[in-house]
């Protein structure tokens, strides 16, 4: 039997524990999904070393960055974005992989239904955001990037953001937790009086289904999309990757 594992902190809204082990139990298949949920990684080599048996991991907030130093190698995207979400273990080697590019990329382009914007606003800097950045750059969009805490030149206090930054970017993405359940009714402090139904609204957030952001948009007519889908490609896309370990 394999293990499979879903590492991050804290983890009371997975979704892919229940995910992966209801397609395992559908395919009659003798493997076991776990959530690892660790408050650090000073201890996950011991914890890999004491599970032989482990071939996969997927890794959410907030180890897609740090869990790198941990790894053998990473895949193209992975490097390119500097976040890994999937890793196999493969002969005793970990791999990163990024899976959050491909979904995002392909759930941005349905959304988008052949009429891309050329600009795009994306709010917050950790590893989910790197992995939206890759897709843009992959689809030729140019953005900029607000944040709470800045942490490079390139990226702009969220503070700073204006009315006009809005009319401006007709794709908006939210990377960052805010809103995200149990604390529902937050949400950031933008100038949503400046979307209007040109506009694509998108959260990377699936849980609530329509987050303060998204209705608040939606109010102003934009078009509106939660992460649900991208939740469901990239984890479709960690799958492949693990096939010849799941089979």
């Amino acid at each position: 039997m394999s293990l499979f594992a879903l590492l991050g902190f804290p983890l009371e809204n997975s979704f892919s524990q229940d995910y992966f082990t209801k397609k395992f139990e559908q395919l009659s298949l003798d493997h076991s999904y776990i959530n690892l949920s660790l408050p650090d990684l000073k201890g996950i080599n011991k914890w890999i070393a004491s599970h032989p048996e482990l071939k996969g991991m997927n890794v959410t907030r907030p180890y897609k960055e740090q869990i790198i130093p941990y790894l053998d190698e990473l895949s193209g995207e992975a490097a390119l974005c500097g976040a890994v979400n999937c890793i196999k273990v493969e002969n005793g080697r970990r791999i990163g992989y990024n899976t959050d590019v491909l979904g995002f990329k392909n759930s941005l382009i349905r959304l988008m239904e052949g009429k891309q914007p050329k600009k795009a606003l994306v709010i917050g800097n950790g590893g989910a955001s790197k992995a939206v950045k890759a897709a843009l750059t992959q689809l030729g969009i140019n953005y900029l990037v607000f944040a709470r805490t800045p942490k490079s030149l390139d990226e702009i206090p969220l503070h700073h953001i204006t009315h006009g930054h809005f009319v401006e970017h007709q794709l908006i993405i939210n990377t960052t937790p805010v809103g995200m359940f149990p604390k529902v009714n937050e949400s950031l402090d933008l100038p949503f009086e400046a979307i209007n139904p040109w506009h694509c609204c998108y959260d990377l957030i699936y849980l609530p289904t329509h987050t303060k952001f998204l209705e608040k948009a939606q109010k102003q007519g934009a078009k509106v999309v939660n992460g649900l889908e991208m939740l469901h490609l990239q984890a479709d896309l960690s799958w492949e990757i693990w096939r010849d370990e799941i089979q």
